[in-house]
Formats: structure tokens, sequence, C-alpha cells
């Protein structure tokens, strides 16, 4: 019997004012330490998935389990705890223009109430992971934008979540730099952490060579093991 981390059951999410629901009966569950590319094209229902993961969407139907857990009769108290377990990283990096590197992933452990002393050991050890230990001081405008998601990957993971969210982490991204930020998300799922991707680029879904989930209007239409985008 898998073993899962996270449940959709029969999940559907209708939008007031539209005809057609964002999504539709979906049922989908995720194994710890799993690296999935979620694929689809704009209005495929990528991102509300993911919302309805983070609890920042209710689902019109049916449940979301996390670790057993429903996600949407947690209390508002304790949703930040919640929270905690997903980091997240964005399409637009979403840094502080005004920090450093290094200052960038210590704010993320300081909202998280760690100590000076966790924070001194932490982001060195996080900046190397990331391949960014002779970028620590430079603030994000002296950094490229392949660097500055590789920042914002190191904020996601400096408190140890058990799983990465990443919305279209590459969208911004040349080649090259898609080619490092998705060697590093590959490196982060071989160390433990659950990672799931949405992605528009055949080239990334390519260059994970792991579980793909396609979607198209609300729907899964396919859900291949080891499989590339196609639709």
């Amino acid at each position: 019997m898998c073993v899962r981390m996270i449940y959709f059951e029969k999940v559907s999410k209708l939008y007031n004012g539209n005809r057609a629901p964002a999504l539709e009966d979906i049922t989908l569950s995720v194994a710890p330490k799993e690296f999935i590319s979620i694929v689809g094209h704009s209005g495929a229902g990528k991102t509300t998935l993911l919302k309805m993961l983070l609890a920042e969407e209710r689902p019109t139907a049916g449940t979301i389990f996390f670790e057993s857990v429903n996600v949407h009769e947690l209390p508002s108290s304790a949703l930040h705890h919640y929270r905690r377990k997903i980091g997240m990283v964005f399409q637009d990096f979403r840094l502080i223009p005004h920090k450093t590197a290094y200052e960038n992933i210590a704010f993320a452990m300081e909202a998280a109430g760690r100590t000076d002393e966790e924070i001194a050991s932490d982001v060195p050890h996080i900046l190397e992971l990331v391949d960014l230990g002779d970028k620590a001081d430079h603030f994000p405008h002296q950094l490229s934008g392949g660097e500055q998601q590789r920042v914002a990957i190191g904020r996601a993971i400096i408190n140890q979540p058990d799983v990465i969210v990443a919305d279209e982490p590459t969208g911004n991204l040349d080649p090259i730099n898609t080619y490092e930020v998705v060697q590093i998300l590959k490196k982060i799922n071989e160390l433990g952490t659950t990672v799931i991707i949405t992605t528009h680029n055949k080239g990334v879904v390519d260059a994970v060579d792991r579980r793909v989930i396609t979607m198209d209007r609300g729907h899964i239409v396919r859900d291949d093991a080891h499989g590339q985008y196609v639709l």
C-alpha cells in the first residue's frame, strides 16, 4: 500500500461568476520524497491546485489531506504552523530588495523565531547548498535571475519544510539558469524533501524525469510515473 503524504479526494472548485469549474473531481496522492511536475496550459487548474494545498482557497467539494489531517478543518490558529511545513517558491522571486542574499534567507528564520546562533549556523550552509556561498553579501539587483531564484529556494528550505512547492519557478529564466535551478531542486529532493512544481516548460519536465501530472480545464488527463510533457 502506497504511503500518502498529500491526498486530494474528489476535489472541485467553482469560482463565483465562472461557468466552468477551476478544478473538477480531482483525486491525487503524493508520497513522501516524491518529485512531481504538474503541467498544462494557462487556466488548466495548476495554481488553483496549489492554493488548495496551502489552504488559501477552500474546495467547493471534496477534501485535501496532509499527513491524514484535513487541511480545511484546521483552526486559523493552526494554519500558520501548517503552512510552515510547506516552502513556497514563486516565478517572481519575491526577495526583499534592500536585504542581501544572506539577510533574505535569515529573515525567514527570524520570522520563524529561530535564534541568532541558529541563523549564523544554518544560513551559510543553505547558501552553499544552492551554490551561492560566494554571493552572501550581494543584494538582489546584483544577482542574475537564476541566482535570485536560488536565494528564493534557499529561503524556502531554510526552516526545513516537509514539502517544497514551486509555482513556475523557471518561468522568468533563460535555459542555463533554468537548468541550474532544476538541478538545485533535484538535489533538495534527493536529500529527502518532497518537491511539487508547476511548469509550462517541456525542457524542465524532461530534465527532472520524474512523475508528471498533466492537467487540462480543471481535470487530470495524464499521470505518468516517468512521463514527459504531452498535450
